[in-house]
């Protein structure tokens, strides 16, 4: 495994906007909102919140599909909590996960769950010494 991962951001306009890419993937449109930024990107603090649900959310689908339970869906839903005071990073963040599956139970996705925060998922690993992460699912039986 390569240890080394790159991206590169270009400014694009005359406020904050950059435009971000690695690899040969899409370049991706960062933006603060008005009136830093035009708001017509992702802000850093959104991408954050999106590798942080795409990180967990592949461990786990991982993790149940090892265990040998039919995941159909997986939607996760990231909400951080911003802190007042400069800098206005998260104070908390709460990740809710919406698991489709006929027979997976609340004891295997609990332990994903935990095994995603303790071992296997980079970024709740960086994060969850500074914020705190509130993990919670639901099963849906299609």
């Amino acid at each position: 495994m390569d240890n080394q991962l790159e991206v590169s951001v270009d400014l694009t306009n005359q406020k904050v906007q950059f435009a971000g890419v690695t690899r040969t993937n899409p370049a991706i449109i960062i933006d603060c909102i008005p009136p830093l930024g035009d708001g017509q990107g992702y802000t850093p603090l959104e991408l954050l919140l999106v590798s942080l649900a795409s990180c967990s959310g592949t461990t786990i689908v991982t993790l149940l599909r090892r265990m040998r339970k039919n995941i159909s869906g997986l939607k996760v839903k990231a909400k951080g909590i911003r802190r007042e005071q400069n800098p206005t990073s998260f104070q908390k963040i709460i990740l809710e996960y919406v698991i489709s599956s006929e027979d997976v139970q609340s004891s295997e996705v609990e332990k994903a769950i935990k095994l995603t925060e303790e071992t296997y998922c980079p970024v709740w690993t960086m994060l969850k010494n500074n914020v705190e992460v509130i993990p919670e699912f639901r099963i849906v039986t299609q």
